[in-house]
């Protein structure tokens, strides 16, 4: 019998580019670059933002477009980076979402919905928000 690799195992592999640039890539041969934030590339800091507002975006559209297409649609994740005796990290970070569905009785269901689905991502569907607002063990390993 062959083992297959769990479904709930995820991993990427970062690889330096060029001085403060880097290319990650998923186990699909998906890539993403990305830098320290001397140019326009995002940061990490900004792709955990994004990664927040994507997980908790990606669960309200599917909750509300089973009922409506949103004519606006829109998930801003903003934060303070501070510098404290805890060393470098986020601060409270806020989650806006802007939706809009269009006037009548499938988008007046997808605005019932929206709260719903929202709270429902924030409490126990976001992968990513959930495991930045739970205590998630990281461990750092160096490689022979």
């Amino acid at each position: 019998m062959t083992t297959q690799p769990s479904d709930a195992h995820r991993s990427v592999t970062i690889a330096r580019t060029a001085p403060g640039t880097f290319r990650a890539t998923n186990a699909r041969g998906g890539t993403f670059d990305f830098g320290s934030g001397g140019d326009d590339q995002f940061t990490p800091v900004e792709l955990l933002l994004t990664a927040i507002a994507g997980c908790t975006g990606i669960d309200v559209d599917i909750f509300t477009t089973r009922r409506s297409e949103p004519t606006r649609f829109e998930v801003v994740a903003e934060g303070d980076k501070l510098r404290d005796e805890h060393g470098n990290h986020m601060g409270p970070i806020d989650v806006t979402f802007r939706i809009a569905f269009p006037e009548g009785t499938d988008g007046d269901a997808a605005r019932a919905v929206l709260p719903d689905a929202i709270q429902k991502s924030h409490e126990r569907l976001c992968t990513v928000s959930r495991t930045v607002a739970l205590p998630t063990e990281v461990t750092m390993h160096q490689a022979d």
